[in-house]
């Protein structure tokens, strides 16, 4: 079994045209126009599943960066790493949006260092004193540094 990616399609592309035009290549199992979910509308790509991978190849080879249905389409073999979210409401949750800073990670087995894990690290700051030497040095008159 062999899972093509079909990008570019036409917004009026349906699947059916879109299976009858890969079966000219063999048989097809699966022939999908993947489509919004608030609209319904074409998102302008689909996948096209062959049962036999050397028909897949043949579509391939044949059919990538060819005219069909008034546009001219990308034909590649389909990756395996499943749906990655995004679009509206998908994706990874986390506590940072949304406003506010939310809670910083804790920290692993195995920190990393130089990296800031929640309030599990001392940092050693003194907040609010300013280094003697800090304005003569940034002013460009003092060589030395004493803090």
């Amino acid at each position: 079994m062999s899972k093509l990616f079909i990008g570019g399609l036409a917004w009026h592309t349906d699947e059916t045209t879109l299976r009858q035009k890969f079966e000219e290549f063999g048989v097809v199992e699966e022939a999908v126009v993947v489509k919004d979910r608030d609209t319904g509308r074409s998102r302008g790509f689909g996948f096209v599943r062959f049962t036999n991978e050397d028909d897949a190849q043949k579509a391939i080879a044949t059919m990538n960066n060819v005219e069909f249905d008034g546009r001219q389409i990308r034909v590649d073999k389909a990756s395996d790493t499943g749906p990655k979210g995004g679009g509206r409401g998908g994706g990874m949750q986390t506590n940072f949006g949304r406003g506010g800073f939310g809670s910083m990670p804790l920290a692993p087995s195995n920190p990393v260092p130089g990296i800031a894990y929640g309030s599990q690290q001392t940092y050693n700051m003194q907040p609010n004193k300013l280094c003697e030497q800090a304005l003569p040095l940034a002013m460009g008159l003092s060589k030395e540094r004493t803090c």
